[in-house]
């Protein structure tokens, strides 16, 4: 049911229209005065207003510019026995939807009312589906298991406001993935988003990373110098591993939450900032309010809606949709495309995935890289350190040994397997290490092995 605020002097017509208004399914109150009526339409929620253009105090061309300045998004329809163009047009310019003329048919009445309807209902669809679109226009994100699609319908939702998340989820699920698609969600997707990982700046210099700090404030200090939170004004701050955040700034985010302000190191005065925060955690940070480690008052601000990111092996149907994605990102950095076999996909779908997406991010990147042909089997996502890349051990000869070309047969495959790696990994070869599965000294000796 529609509510609807009647806002004119004469108390004869708002009885009549709250009759006629009633009648017809809508939830009506009225007010002779256009100040009550102000005050009235802050405190409760209204979806039409039908307002008198001329009234004693405030009139109806005031009343519209006060309302609108005041943030209100109710759909305004102006009335008037005395006006015409003139007053029709003024009313336009200050945000109302459309113009009755006194006196005025009951069907003239509802038919305005209807098409304001129709138009709202009309806006609230195209919002949930540019939501929809923004949302699954992230590849990154993927939903296809029910724990996954009700998270992101919650995230979808809460990316239209500007209040706090808080993410949560085992290391390597996603959680500033999730978090960078709130932010393209949300109305503030041109403004900066910053992502700051708190566990990795050391505690003395964090506090000047995120709030700035001023020329002399400490050695080196030699200029004026903004924080994180000054350069996400106008969009998003992830205050990444939240709860590795030391107790003393713990205090000093607690105020820019409260107050919405930062004052940069060696200051005495303090700066307006709209950033809107996101925190993210892999700790268990209610044990962590038990321990007195984590401050119970940041935590209620931080987690006024929280975000939970289940684990990979509790969402077995999101690992195919996964391996597509990672494979087709991996395939374009390879300059080639690349597929699984259905012995492949097996063999991801039974691992447990201690690691999570980021595991299993790894595994494909380590794949591409020992398949040859673009091809990826079963034996190229074998766990790191099973040496997919040996080949079975050959039967021994008369003489006890295995056979010479069986053995040049597996020291060419290997020595192709860590070209291919080194290739990928841009001659780095601690990544070519990783994507082998193996430690860098083990690289240093297959190296030194292979070329004798």
């Amino acid at each position: 049911m529609m509510r609807l605020l009647i806002v004119d002097d004469d108390p004869g017509l708002r009885k009549s229209l709250a009759l006629l208004l009633s009648a017809e399914g809508y939830d009506v109150a009225g007010e002779g005065d256009a100040a009550r009526a102000l005050e009235r339409l802050q405190a409760e929620s209204f979806d039409l207003v039908l307002c008198d253009v001329r009234m004693p105090g405030i009139d109806g061309i005031e009343f519209l510019r006060r309302y609108r300045a005041d943030g209100g998004s109710a759909l305004i329809i102006v009335m008037s026995a005395y006006g015409g163009d003139d007053q029709a047009l003024a009313a336009m310019k200050e945000g109302a939807y459309d113009y009755i003329s006194k006196p005025f048919r009951a069907e003239e009445v509802l038919l305005t009312l209807r098409k304001a309807e129709e138009r709202e209902r009309l806006r609230g669809r195209v919002a949930a589906l540019e939501a929809e679109v923004a949302r699954w226009r992230d590849r990154d994100v993927v939903a296809e298991s029910p724990a996954m699609r009700r998270m992101l319908d919650l995230a979808a939702r809460v990316a239209a406001h500007s209040t706090t998340v808080l993410i949560t989820g085992e290391s390597g699920t996603g959680k500033e993935v999730l978090a960078r698609a709130i932010h393209r969600m949300s109305a503030r997707r041109e403004g900066p988003f910053v992502a700051v990982n708190c566990g990795a700046i050391p505690e003395n210099l964090l506090e000047s990373e995120l709030f700035g700090y001023v020329r002399g404030a400490f050695t080196g200090a030699t200029a004026d110098h903004a924080g994180l939170f000054e350069e996400a004004d106008g969009g998003t701050i992830l205050l990444d591993e939240i709860g590795d955040l030391p107790a003393a700034l713990q205090v000093k985010l607690l105020r820019v939450l409260q107050e919405g302000e930062i004052r940069r190191v060696g200051d005495r005065a303090t700066r307006q900032v709209d950033a809107r925060v996101l925190a993210a955690t892999a700790r268990d940070l209610e044990a962590d309010l038990e321990t007195g480690r984590f401050r119970e008052d940041l935590y209620y601000r931080l987690n006024v809606v929280r975000l939970h990111i289940p684990p990979l092996r509790d969402r077995p149907e999101d690992i195919a949709p996964l391996a597509a994605v990672l494979l087709a990102r991996a395939g374009q950095r390879a300059g080639r495309p690349l597929s699984l076999t259905p012995g492949a996909l097996a063999a991801l779908k039974r691992r447990t995935w201690a690691g999570n997406v980021r595991e299993l991010e790894n595994a494909i990147e380590r794949a591409a890289v020992l398949s040859p042909d673009g091809v990826i089997a079963a034996e190229n996502v074998a766990p790191n350190g099973a040496n997919p890349e040996r080949a079975p051990a050959a039967a021994p000869d008369h003489n006890g040994s295995a056979p010479v070309a069986l053995k040049d047969a597996v020291r060419a495959a290997e020595r192709a397997a860590v070209q291919r790696a080194l290739g990928a990994a841009g001659g780095n070869r601690g990544e070519a290490a990783q994507l082998l599965g193996v430690s860098l000294r083990t690289l240093y000796y297959k190296l030194r092995d292979l070329a004798e």
